[in-house]
Order: structure tokens, then C-alpha cells, then sequence
């Protein structure tokens, strides 16, 4: 399936929201918490099967501001997993050439995740490769409320749009072009609100646990087969 993707059409930032981590526990008779320690080998291969084709940006919708109202165990479970996940899959970010950012309020993390985080940050700062961007403690309307009262600090008389973009945490960033969703879910979820007004989406019944590369190449491929007219007719594109 990969030889079928065209290189000269790769989206160059893909957002993925990763669902399906409790619901495929369930189906397998074991807590919660297992789903998402199960759901390490999906994130490796979204990660490197996005930079073996050439994608520059990958956003992972990793925790979200709501998520917090988990149960407290789960909560903990979670921040105990990230912590270790991002010390074990160091080494394969620098053998791959990866770069890793966060957007989101990474304050309110743990202060042992966020000490790890910014070490991996520092490490890979001056990678060349794909950038990966995990979401956490992340939502679209605290992403705009946090631009907004940026604005309000400088007392702009008048908004543009681009003055938007460029205090949204993904300043710099291109907007996604492909957004992935798993486990047959079909919404965004407060997820990158003002950045997907264009984006393709790609919805998948796949389990995050069971996703692999060739789910990956499956929705680029379907992304490579739409037009993209952003308002435009499809002359008007073609011209």
C-alpha cells in the first residue's frame, strides 16, 4: 500500500485523534489502563510510517482539558505512562531524526512529566526530520481563549485573522491537512477548532490499539484522491 501513495501529494501536517484505547480493553476482558499501555506500538507507527513518507508535522491528540474529569487512577495511570513512554521512545526519535514539541498547557502536567517532556524537547531540538507535536492538556477553545487575551494585551483596534494564527500555540505550524480519527468516532472533539477549518477528515472503525502504518497509508491514500478547493470551484483549481 505504501508504493500506491504519490510522493508529490503528501498532506504536510496530519492531526490524529487517538480513540479507542478503553473500548478496545473492554472487548478484551481487561481494565482500561491496558488499552492505552497497549496503544505505544500504534503511536510508533503513526510516528514512523508518517516519516518515512514525508510528512513534516504530526499532531497527536494525547490529552485533552476534559480528560482530567477521568477517574483519578486512570488520570494517574495516564501521566505515569507518559512519563516512561517518552523516556523509552527517545532513542527511536533521534534514530529517526525526529523533533518533539507539545502544544497545549503543559503546566498544569505532573511536574515529573513536564520535567521529562522538556528534556526530550531538548534533546531532539536540532533534529531536521518530521516535527511531532503532542497535544496535552490541549482543547481548541482554551487555544483561542489564550490568543484572544493575548490580543487584548497588545489592545489591537481590529483582529485579522493571521493576527489569530500567530497566537494560537501552533504558531508557525501549517494548519493540518489530513485529520484522523479512530474507533468510528465521527466528531473533533475540541481539538485544533480554529486550525481544521480546512482540514480533510479520515474517520476509521481501527481501534487505536490495533492502528498500524497501513491504516496510516489508508488514509492518505483516501486524502489523495479528493480535491482540495479551499472556496474554489474545481475549474478554478485546475487552472
Amino acid at each position: 500500500m505504501k508504493n500506491q501513495i504519490e510522493q508529490s501529494n503528501i498532506p504536510e501536517h496530519i492531526a490524529i485523534i487517538m480513540d479507542g484505547n478503553g473500548r478496545w480493553a473492554q472487548k478484551q476482558g481487561v481494565k482500561r489502563i491496558f488499552g492505552h499501555q497497549n496503544a505505544i506500538e500504534a503511536v510508533r507507527s503513526a510516528t514512523e510510517g508518517s516519516a518515512e513518507v514525508g510528512v513534516k508535522h504530526l499532531t497527536l491528540y494525547a490529552f485533552s482539558t476534559e480528560n482530567w474529569e477521568r477517574p483519578k487512577y486512570e488520570v494517574d495511570s495516564l501521566m505515569t505512562l507518559l512519563v516512561n513512554t517518552i523516556k523509552d521512545e527517545l532513542p527511536t526519535l533521534q534514530k529517526n531524526n525526529i523533533r518533539l514539541s507539545t502544544i497545549g498547557e503543559t503546566s498544569g502536567l505532573p511536574a515529573k512529566a513536564q520535567n521529562r517532556l522538556q528534556e526530550a524537547i531538548t534533546c531532539t531540538k536540532e533534529n531536521s526530520g518530521m516535527n511531532l507535536i503532542l497535544a496535552l492538556n490541549y482543547s481548541g477553545k482554551w487555544d483561542l481563549v489564550n490568543a484572544m487575551n493575548q490580543i487584548l494585551q497588545k489592545e489591537m483596534t481590529c483582529i485579522e485573522p493571521s493576527d489569530i494564527d500567530e497566537h494560537l500555540s501552533t504558531a508557525g505550524i501549517p494548519n493540518p491537512d489530513l485529520l484522523i480519527r479512530t474507533s468510528g468516532e465521527m466528531r473533533i472533539s475540541n481539538f485544533l477548532l480554529w486550525q481544521m477549518a480546512y482540514t480533510e477528515l479520515h474517520f476509521t472503525d481501527v481501534l487505536w490499539p490495533d492502528f498500524r502504518k497501513k491504516d496510516l497509508y489508508e488514509a492518505i491514500l483516501s486524502y489523495q484522491k479528493r480535491e482540495r478547493r479551499f472556496g474554489k470551484t474545481s475549474d478554478q483549481v485546475k487552472a
